[in-house]
């Protein structure tokens, strides 16, 4: 509509309306990807002149402390023990032309924008992007608090049962709820038969009264990113490495040990690789080389989106590079198709059932098996968030155990990775149940599994397949089958056949938003609504029906082949968990948009003639309004340009200077202009 604003250029799913050409649907912005390269040892640098004389004073003060001489004694030593390139584990860099059936996976990462870890072939960072993340006056530890929460080591203990051994840093706060769940979430159940190394994630609830981190200051970064990477505030995840081997020297008879990243950030591929790297290492040589490999994270540059990131650790550099040679999966992302190999036939049913927030139970035989399928779920979404609890591996010792298992009440929206057998009779209500097997290694498929009657599960024990009595809306797309089908006759790799799989979800989920998106853009005001001298106006009121009949010409027909009850799902969508936490996150940054465009309005005005129309009363009012725009727009970081700010700081430095002095004086010490 003509001269109706603009809506936010924000991250909640926001996509252009397009036809289908046949080909991938739009997808976000580029953003940085990340390499493996072995690099030569650089010696600690000093302080830079540049550095204010704060920071040189914490860095001398850290560089002298002796942890930080052990550490770094630790770190030198492992470098040097090694004397061979740290690459990925069981991986050998190819060279250039080896691309072959993986070019298609590698133009579809890159399209979509998300970082991906790769082998590549490079040399150390420069000087400047240490001091990156170090040299910008943050304390000691900042550096480290921007990736990580802290690091655990849980053992067995033959009284104590599962123990956190070490947290570092020491000065690292958890309760003793957390303690509890990192313990229980951190070993397989006792059935699982986890012999060797396992590598699985956790999701836990961050416990209720805990203090805000002072670590606020990276955390405007959080808001440029895609909403599939942002921070959870309430919840940490769990980034496991388990090690179980046979040790006749200990009375188990066992040695049981995991080391485990705990954070905020939902870099699921990434965190495993870092893991991969560290852990068999640590497991041999102990705190020393976990201090030592603290500290180079420590040293990181913040995680800005867009930007080029040289994160060493432990004599490996993670690097950007354009020059890619083998893909793996991005930052967040599990191999989707593995995940889904063994349900594939109702891949678009899940889809329908994570859409919705339905409760959604996933029984596996190990930790891996079932947070990979559980991220892979909620990922099928994406760009859409999943705005509901998931956790990717659940046990009975969970402090919301009971919350999820009671019979009292119907069942939540949250989606559960679980192995122990118990379950199979504790959440026997629950309506929709997927029972998967071992999963293969890539280019081995399992046979497909059918949809079941909920009554036929029993046991933990029983058939794979999909337990459940849901009818989906949609037809079911025969086409993508029949590629993917091809796909596995024909030896696809498992990478490949991943970004067909996402691409087909991305496409299925942006014709069902769009039509969404272009409603909510319709609820905007009119550009001349906006007044400087009145509030910002509201937004028009969401009205269901008002936007059931805008589908019959502009809904999801436009954009997908598929056929089905739409206006049924829609109808069930806008009951959902995903659609109020969207429809929040919209109404917030059209509400932040507004906000702007009032500021922007009242830039262009002559806010000195207005003030020589007025009482003294009615201009010390103005000021003091203005500054808590100011204020506003900097605590709310809305999507104002740097020179309207400081055009607005110019107009209320000009009224304060035409005011009389005693004025003058009160109103420069009341807040910042």
């Amino acid at each position: 509509m003509p001269g109706r604003v603009s809506q936010p250029q924000g991250n909640a799913c926001k996509t252009t309306p397009r036809l289908r050409s046949g080909k991938g649907a739009s997808t976000p912005s580029p953003a940085p990807r990340i390499t493996w390269a072995p690099p030569p040892a650089p010696p600690p640098a000093p302080p830079r002149p540049s550095q204010s004389p704060a920071a040189a004073a914490a860095a001398a003060a850290a560089a002298a402390a002796p942890a930080r001489s052990r550490a770094r004694s630790a770190a030198e030593a492992a470098r040097t023990a090694r004397g061979r390139p740290m690459a990925l584990r069981g991986l050998a860099a190819s060279g250039p032309g080896s691309r072959g059936p993986l070019d298609e996976a590698v133009a579809a990462a890159e399209e979509r924008g998300a970082p991906a870890v790769v082998v590549a072939a490079g040399g150390a960072p420069e000087d400047d992007d240490e001091d990156e993340g170090r040299g910008r006056g943050l304390l000691r530890w900042d550096g480290f608090s921007a990736w990580l929460h802290c690091v655990c080591v849980v053992g067995f203990d033959l009284e104590l049962g599962q123990a956190v051994e070490v947290i570092y840093p020491q000065h690292s706060k958890l309760t003793d709820k957390e303690k509890t769940n990192i313990c229980y979430l951190s070993f397989p159940d006792s059935n699982s038969g986890c012999l060797g190394d396992t590598q699985f994630c956790f999701r836990f609830r961050q416990s209720s009264g805990r203090r805000v981190s002072l670590h606020c200051l990276l955390d405007h970064y959080d808001k440029d990113l895609p909403v599939y990477l942002k921070k959870d505030p309430a919840y940490f995840y769990g980034y496991v490495y388990f090690r179980q081997v046979r040790d006749k020297s200990l009375k188990r008879g066992y040695f049981q040990k995991s080391l485990v990243l705990i954070s905020k950030l939902p870099y699921i591929h990434f965190f495993h690789t870092v893991l991969k790297q560290i852990a068999p290492e640590y497991f041999e040589k102990s705190e020393p080389y976990l201090e030592a490999a603290c500290n180079d994270v420590d040293r990181w540059p913040a995680p800005v989106p867009g930007k080029t990131l040289h994160l060493p650790i432990m004599g490996v550099v993670m690097k950007a590079d354009t020059h890619i040679s083998v893909i793996l999966p991005t930052v967040h992302e599990v191999d989707l198709f593995r995940c889904f190999c063994p349900v594939f036939l109702h891949s678009q049913m899940l889809w329908e059932l994570v859409l919705l927030g339905e409760p959604l139970v996933v029984m596996a035989p190990s930790p891996s098996e079932s947070s990979e399928t559980v991220l892979a779920l909620v990922n099928c979404i994406s760009p859409l968030k999943y705005f509901s609890d998931f956790r990717p591996y659940f046990t009975i010792h969970d402090s919301e155990f009971k919350e999820y298992t009671t019979r009292t009440q119907a069942p939540p929206s949250v989606i559960l990775g679980v192995t122990n057998p118990f379950f199979a009779k504790t959440l026997q209500h629950w309506p929709h149940i997927i029972r998967i097997g071992d999963l293969k290694p890539a280019g081995e498929i399992p046979k497909q599994v059918k949809v079941k009657k909920l009554k036929n599960l029993k046991t933990l024990d029983s058939k794979p397949g999909v337990y459940t009595s849901y009818k989906p809306y949609l037809n079911r797309d025969e086409e993508i089958i029949k590629q993917l089908q091809k796909g596995v006759q024909q030896k696809r790799p498992s990478e490949a056949q991943s970004v067909i799989l996402r691409r087909y979800f991305l496409e299925l989920t942006q014709s069902f938003i769009i039509p969404l998106e272009r409603y909510v853009a319709s609820l905007m005001p009119l550009q001349k609504s906006i007044s400087p001298w009145k509030s910002p106006p509201q937004l028009r009121q969401f009205l269901p029906e008002e936007f059931m009949k805008t589908l019959e010409k502009t809904g999801p027909q436009l954009t997908s082949r598929i056929k089905g009850d739409w206006i049924g799902l829609y109808r069930h969508f806008l009951k959902s968990p995903n659609f109020d936490g969207w429809f929040k996150t919209r109404r917030k940054e059209m509400t932040q948009k507004l906000e702007a465009l009032h500021l922007e309005a009242l830039c262009e005005e002559d806010l000195l003639l207005w003030t020589q129309k007025h009482t003294e009363v009615e201009t010390v009012d103005l000021v003091l309004k203005l500054k808590n725009k100011l204020l506003q727009a900097d605590r709310e970081r809305l999507p104002v340009k740097p020179d309207t700010m400081e055009k607005l700081r110019t107009h209320i430095d000009a009224i304060i200077l035409a005011l009389p002095e005693d004025l003058q004086g009160i109103l420069l010490k009341t807040g910042m202009t």
